[in-house]
């Protein structure tokens, strides 16, 4: 009954293969199967490989199953179990599990139950509390206490006051409240569902509030309304959609969505067209929070801070880290228990090999305050990354997605994580979904796509997705130059010269990138053939590797 409950939910948002998996490990468990199943039956059985599957070639299993975990536990950490039992997937296992709900608020976890509950976060060290050392007072004389109290007051407000002076405005999360409304009656009900739908996808972003229409916003925290229109014709469903700015009525932008209906369950439907209309207001580089980045004062501290860095991190660019680092540190110091200003610091420590070791405690930090958060668990996947914990990386990768499918920046960093690991058919795969996904292709993504067809000698292709690359990393243009190199194109030298002044240092920078990257040597060193073939010089590299 729970299982059936489950899968007719909306609010459980996993694909239809991850349906199909659990529905899979749930009858081979009422058949009798209470150890599991192998990779390789789900494999032939669900996902219709061919019975030459390997699983330690093609990661498919594992990859899915871990995202139907995070979602498993995510549903029922928000919704809870409404009939008494849960469904589990333990970590190490492919069996479904129905735990009963016998553990009441403030009660203690069976030691059983934890064995079958692990926290992501615990498994990588994180105490599961924190202790709180009270400072210690002055006794003050009673008959003194009322004066020293009032000259107390008037210092504090004094200093207080200069100080306000020069004190940068903390900014707060953006509010948005949503108004939808069905082109005709007859369509009211199913607008509704879809409205629930898209109040769901857009929660699942860390980068705004959902509030309700009429509420009142804190001075800090700025005001939007988005005003959709939903459509049903025979054959697609659409959704018209206007975002404005509460404080000054401006229309900010406007756009139409649709989904094409043929062949597709109604839930279906409306989880696409939510996550297409939600990518659109409350990604990282969607309308609110572009606007969120560029309109705040430029000493803000609080979200404008993080808005700017995962605007910068998603474009890879590297003007203005310091600087942006330096914001999210002082934001930190004002609240070190914000999991969106800790999750950013570990992204940005994780691009440098000396801080690389703060970047796992701070996304730890964030983990541990918000699990729920997938800005938080991709900050875990960067940092893990980072320090080559490839598998781990996946792991916290696919929670992430589990916890918001419709975020393309985690699926494209985590299509360069399962690249870099050797997943190479399954990186490609989910980089072109991250693709899909955006007006603007993510960097990562658009980078595993060049890797990828540069690995495979399709010299024009690779240079094509280079070219459509977010962002001028130095891996991108290497790419760009050494495709055009292995055509032999006769802008290759011009590419390279634009591309590097100093063409020593270039190479040099190049290798460190490749080397964060985690790139395999063989591709590294085709990656150079075709940059020799266009001009670089190898010359003088160990020279300034060695300064």
């Amino acid at each position: 009954m729970e299982l059936e409950r489950l899968l007719s939910d909306s609010r459980f948002r996993v694909s239809d293969r991850q349906r199909d998996i659990l529905r899979y490990l749930a009858e081979r468990r009422f058949a009798g199967c209470r150890e599991g199943v192998k990779a390789y039956s789900i494999a032939l059985d669900v996902l219709g490989r061919s019975s030459n599957f390997d699983a330690s070639i093609d990661p498919i299993v594992r990859i899915e199953i871990s995202r139907l975990r995070a979602a498993l536990d995510g549903y029922y950490a928000v919704f809870g179990a409404e009939l008494g039992v849960s469904v589990h997937i333990p970590k190490g296992s492919y069996v479904a599990l129905f735990p009963q709900e016998v553990v009441s608020s403030g009660a203690q976890v069976a030691p059983s139950l934890l064995a079958r509950l692990p926290h992501p976060a615990l498994a990588d060290g994180i105490p599961e509390g924190r202790a709180v050392v009270p400072s210690s007072l002055p006794l003050v004389s009673r008959r003194w206490m009322p004066a020293a109290l009032c000259v107390g007051l008037l210092v504090l407000a004094g200093a207080a006051g200069w100080k306000a002076i020069d004190r940068p405005a903390v900014t707060l999360k953006p509010a948005v409240t949503i108004m939808m409304s069905a082109a005709s009656p007859d369509m009211a009900g199913e607008a509704s569902v879809a409205r629930d739908t898209l109040l769901t996808a857009l929660s699942a972003f860390s980068t705004i509030v959902v509030t309700r229409p009429g509420s009142p916003t804190q001075p800090a925290r700025r005001g939007y309304e988005v005003d959709l229109k939903y459509y049903a014709d025979s054959d697609d469903r659409s959704v018209w959609w206007q975002v404005v700015d509460i404080a000054s009525g401006t229309l900010l932008k406007s756009g139409l969505e649709r989904v094409e209906t043929e062949g597709k369950e109604p839930a279906t439907i409306r989880l696409e067209i939510a996550g297409a209309v939600a990518r659109q207001i409350a990604s990282s580089r969607g309308v609110i929070n572009a606007l969120e980045a560029r309109e705040a004062p430029v000493d803000s501290l609080g979200n404008a801070c993080v808005a700017r860095a995962e605007f910068m991190l998603d474009g890879s660019e590297s003007g203005g880290v310091e600087g942006l680092r330096g914001c999210l540190e002082r934001t930190l110091a004002g609240d070190p228990q914000d999991p969106d200003t800790s999750a950013m610091l570990a992204r940005l420590y994780a691009r440098d090999t000396a801080t690389i070791p703060q970047a796992l405690e701070m996304a730890k930090s964030a983990v541990s305050t918000a699990p729920l958060s997938d800005r938080a668990q991709g900050a875990l996947m960067a940092a893990r990354f980072a320090s080559g914990r490839l598998d781990a990386a996946i792991d916290a990768g696919n929670r992430a997605m589990a916890l918001n499918p419709n975020n393309s920046a985690n699926a494209a960093s985590l299509s360069l994580v399962l690249f870099s690991a050797g997943y190479f058919k399954a990186a490609n795969d989910l980089a072109r979904e991250a693709v899909a996904m955006e007006e603007t292709p993510p960097r990562d993504a658009s980078l595993v796509l060049a890797l990828d067809a540069y690995r495979n000698g399709r010299w024009s292709a690779a240079s094509l997705a280079a070219e459509q690359a977010l962002g001028n990393d130095i891996l991108t243009r290497a790419i760009r130059v050494a495709a055009l190199g292995e055509l032999g194109a006769e802008s290759a030298g011009q590419r390279l010269g634009e591309a590097a002044t100093d063409r020593a240092a270039f190479i040099a920078a190049f290798r460190q990138a490749a080397k964060m990257a985690q790139l395999r040597a063989d591709l590294v060193a085709s990656l150079e053939t075709g940059l020799g073939k266009a001009g670089a010089s190898f010359e003088a590299v160990a020279s300034i590797a060695g300064q």
